[in-house]
């Protein structure tokens, strides 16, 4: 007996058939609960946590959803952050990803069954995968010497990936905002140029573009409501020592007079603080702290508009957009870089003040403001908002475009297909298992839109037999419709990073023979 025991008491382990069950199960049970978000008639969840505040988020981004699960199956786990790769990698397709690699376990599991080893199941998926990308290779368009196709595929891929999402009521609004946006960045991937305000009240429909940067802050009291060709000093800095605090500071003094000298010091200090910083010959500055009164005045006498308490991420964004950077210290002048703009003002959204800061220095750098009735709206158009621009920022950078609505699948499935035939031995069951995986994405995006999707996905098979066809799923009419005429686009570099993910991960799940999971430390008394 003695020699059988390995692990510790609660350790437990499962081998083989197990092992294999429980990453299978796992993995097509986290498939389920995402695959109902999938296409453009999916719908969203609700997500509750049960910590303090008990915060609810509405989405339908399959990331999003993914990244608020607690979960302890370790198949699960790895879909998990393949739905987050995703996510940072390209931006969207994050549901997808997690839908055909949950798939592509489902035909495992049969494979299994059907006593045909996980290595060669294995060797046939990866067959496949190269073979489906290349199919996808031959069909893409590149339109990037011609400006304007390129730019209505650009609305096109916008248009399809808003689609699905909350802002698909008004995507023509939106898909225009994320091109104009990308448009402006030049070709970088950088989205930090592209800041996102969101403004409760108005609708989704008031939401509008602005060149610039705004920051959410109001303008001081008895300062300059408008500056012309800004000098901006972006500073971290404590601006609020004046006064002395009676708390947490312990002085002895013997009379009143010694603490009013005490803070007649402080205000000295404060003063050759405030008289280093006009020294940078600036007219605005922004600092991440709070400004007392003192100082407060004494910028308001030099006519220079001073901001505090602006939040980190907008003043990081605020020094990048202007080209300026984040001083601390104020004693050599020479060695602080400032930013510049040539106007700041305040503008009024809705009920609320904000800076306006135009004419900065980054070019591509401007605001998005997203209006909605929410805050959770507004959540949920912004994660919808980011997907679109991070599609298209990766679109301007590699042109290449696929049709969507299901149609690289079933290209790529018809394909495999044929692959299949032509591969001797077990291999071919693993390849013919992989088209039927391809072909459960168009079939659930029917299913999704209470279509018939057997007869659906039938009819469309039967489409793409014929030389370049470009029939897909149109959910609107509820029939196989032409993808080009209807302008459902896609990125090729999303498609291919859902194709090769799901693959990856897919197999890492088959390699699994044995899962063993450690009992927690106890902790010890400590009597």
């Amino acid at each position: 007996m003695a020699i059988e025991k390995i692990l510790k008491d609660d350790a437990s382990e499962e081998k083989g058939e197990r092992a294999r069950m429980a990453s299978f199960v796992g993995a097509i049970a986290i498939t389920d609960l995402v695959k109902t978000t999938l296409g453009p008639k999916g719908m969203d969840k609700i997500l509750q946590s049960t910590g303090r505040g008990h915060e609810v988020t509405v989405t339908n981004d399959g990331a999003t959803i993914l990244k608020s699960l607690h979960i302890d199956n370790p198949a699960a786990k790895v879909l998990i952050d393949i739905s987050k790769v995703q996510d940072d990698e390209v931006g969207d397709g994050t549901t997808s990803v997690v839908v055909l690699a949950g798939e592509l376990l489902r035909e495992a599991e049969k494979l299994v069954a059907a006593k045909i080893h996980p290595m060669t199941i294995i060797s046939g998926y990866r067959m496949a995968a190269e073979c489906a990308r290349n199919a996808l290779l031959q069909r893409v368009v590149d339109n990037k010497e011609n400006a304007e196709k390129f730019k209505s595929d650009l609305m096109k891929i916008a248009m399809t990936t808003l689609s699905s999402k909350i802002l698909s009521q008004d995507k023509e609004h939106f898909a225009q905002l994320a091109v104009d946006a990308v448009m402006r960045l030049k070709g970088s991937t950088n989205l930090e140029a592209i800041q996102i305000i969101k403004k409760p009240g108005g609708s989704l429909k008031d939401s509008f573009l602005d060149e610039g940067f705004i920051l959410d802050k109001k303008i001081g009291l008895g300062q300059p409501k408008r500056i012309e060709n800004a000098k901006i000093l972006v500073a971290n800095t404590a601006m609020d020592t004046d006064k002395v605090k009676i708390y947490g500071a312990r002085v002895r003094v013997d009379s009143m007079s010694k603490v009013a000298e005490i803070e007649g010091a402080e205000k000295e200090k404060m003063r050759e603080k405030v008289k280093k910083i006009l020294g940078h010959g600036i007219n605005c500055f922004v600092n991440r702290q709070l400004i007392y009164n003192f100082p407060e005045e004494l910028f308001a006498d030099a006519g220079i508009l001073a901001i505090e308490h602006a939040d980190f991420d907008g003043i990081e964004r605020l020094a990048l957009v202007t080209g300026g950077e984040i001083a601390s210290t104020f004693d050599n002048p020479e060695s602080v870089k400032l930013g510049h703009c040539k106007l700041i003002e305040e503008i009024m959204i809705g009920e609320d003040k904000l800076i306006h800061f135009s004419g900065v220095e980054m070019g591509q750098a401007c605001t998005i403001v997203l209006r909605g009735a929410s805050h959770h709206v507004l959540d949920e158009a912004e994660r919808s908002l980011h997907d679109a621009l991070c599609v298209l920022s990766q679109t301007v950078n590699d042109t290449r475009v696929l049709l969507g609505g299901g149609w690289p699948e079933m290209v790529m499935a018809k394909e495999v297909d044929e692959l299949a035939r032509k591969t001797p031995g077990k291999k071919s069951h693993a390849i013919e298992a992989f088209s039927r995986a391809l072909v459960a994405i168009p079939t659930i995006i029917a299913d999704n839109a209470g279509l018939d999707s057997a007869d659906l996905v039938a009819k469309l098979r039967a489409e793409h037999h014929k030389e370049g066809c470009n029939a897909g799923i149109d959910v609107i009419s509820g029939s196989v419709g032409d993808m080009a005429e209807l302008g459902i686009s896609e990125a090729f570099k999303v498609k291919q990073a859902v194709l090769l993910s799901a693959t990856e991960a897919a197999e890492m799940i088959l390699r699994v023979d044995e899962i063993i999971t450690c009992a927690p430390r106890k902790r010890e008394d400590r009597m």
